[in-house]
């Protein structure tokens, strides 16, 4: 399981590194996605459903959102 703290970045930029990151890790790998901007919801679903990957989790908190991503093998 890898954490990527996105916190502070803000559109389109939390997208780009989770895409960035998420082609460099194996199919079945969990990524934690820390995120505060409010499209980031909506960038990184898009972005899981285009490129095969599982959106497994999202919550909401004070300090941004928390997404939860398996690796797909695209």
């Amino acid at each position: 399981m890898t954490e990527l703290d996105l916190r502070g970045l803000r559109c389109p930029l939390p997208a780009l590194h989770t895409a960035r990151r998420l082609a460099e890790m194996t199919a079945g790998e969990t990524l934690i996605v820390l995120a505060d901007d409010p499209l980031a919801a909506i960038d990184i679903a898009h972005l899981c459903r285009t490129e095969g990957h599982d959106f497994v989790e999202q919550r909401q908190a004070d300090e941004g959102g928390r997404f939860v991503i398996v690796a797909g093998g695209a």
